[in-house]
């Protein structure tokens, strides 16, 4: 039986793109990261092979006008559909202990889904409204982002056949 206190940030974002596509752009993050965001500093692989269960990532963001640098161990990976990473930190891991992305195959596009777990009570949650209104708004522009890249990307051009 498993029992979490907390809260889950989450954010879903419809995209006109493939689950394999939207996979692929995860796939190239050491390209992608700066474009991904314009608060993205510095994104880097430090263990494994990309995109697989237990490689490591480095990566710098600027949150409600903080610079966050983090390392994550990546726990789980299902290509085309889902990735789950942990923070290396004790202390980051404690207080987050998780962080997931979901890629939902519908008919003709899918969804995106980003979840936060954050270990923190109805108080602390009152003190850092800011902090976590902060990462909201960023999840938000990372899912928006992602769905003008990936639909730009994928756009014919007029008086062209795909």
């Amino acid at each position: 039986m498993s029992f979490y206190v907390g809260m889950i940030l989450e954010e879903t974002t419809d995209i006109e793109a493939s689950s394999e596509e939207v996979y692929r752009f995860f796939e190239e993050m050491e390209d992608n990261y700066e474009r991904w965001h314009p608060d993205h500093i510095t994104f880097r692989w430090t263990e494994g092979e990309g995109l697989e269960q237990g490689a490591e990532a480095y990566f710098e963001e600027r949150i409600a006008g903080k610079v966050q640098k983090k390392t994550v161990t990546f726990v789980e990976v299902a290509p085309d559909r889902y990735m789950e990473f942990k923070p290396t930190s004790l202390l980051v891991g404690l207080l987050m202990p998780q962080i997931s992305f979901t890629i939902d195959p519908r008919s003709d596009n899918c969804e995106f889904t980003q979840r936060i777990k954050v270990r923190t009570g109805p108080i602390g949650a009152r003190l850092n409204k800011r902090e976590f209104d902060a990462v909201r708004t960023h999840m938000h522009e990372e899912g928006e982002n992602l769905k003008r890249i990936l639909e730009s990307e994928n756009r014919v051009p007029p008086g062209k056949n795909p």
